[in-house]
């Protein structure tokens, strides 16, 4: 899933370690992610364990989303600061799960992110498409009440 997250691999975001419902990455602050106060913009820190999350939920196999996610931010990071974040898996249910992330410079939290995932029903590898049916903005079927 990551080799095809053009966003990610954009900003250089790496997957450092992974496993079931697990998964550390890194990704270096650059010039361009830093806002007007000069720290990092919260968005790619989001971004950051947003990913992280996402190859942890994806370790399971079937096409698995973001249903939601907060953060928590708890120290500015810099430009030049080599950000971590590692996602553990804390419960799976149905087709939900929920996930907690770190974000971390060395020892230091950064963040805490918790985020919800939804796996899609229908679906294959590499796609969000969903294949079961296809629906009109709008409107209302019987499996979406």
């Amino acid at each position: 899933m990551l080799a095809e997250d053009e966003a990610s691999r954009g900003l250089g975001i790496e997957l450092l370690e992974h496993g079931p419902g697990t998964a550390t990455l890194r990704m270096t602050v650059t010039p361009a992610m830093v806002n007007g106060h000069p720290i990092t913009h919260g968005g790619y820190v989001f971004l950051l364990a947003d990913t992280a999350v996402a190859c942890a939920c994806n370790s399971h196999g079937p096409v698995t989303v973001a249903a939601g996610a907060d953060i928590t931010f708890v120290a500015p990071a810099y430009e030049g600061d080599v950000l971590v974040a590692i996602a553990e898996e804390r419960t799976r249910f149905g087709r939900s799960g929920i996930y907690d992330v770190s974000v971390r410079r060395g020892d230091e939290v950064i963040a805490e992110f918790r985020g919800r995932s939804r796996s899609i029903t229908g679906t294959t590898p590499g796609s969000t498409r969903d294949t079961t049916a296809h629906r009109t903005p709008g409107t209302t079927t019987k499996e979406s009440r």
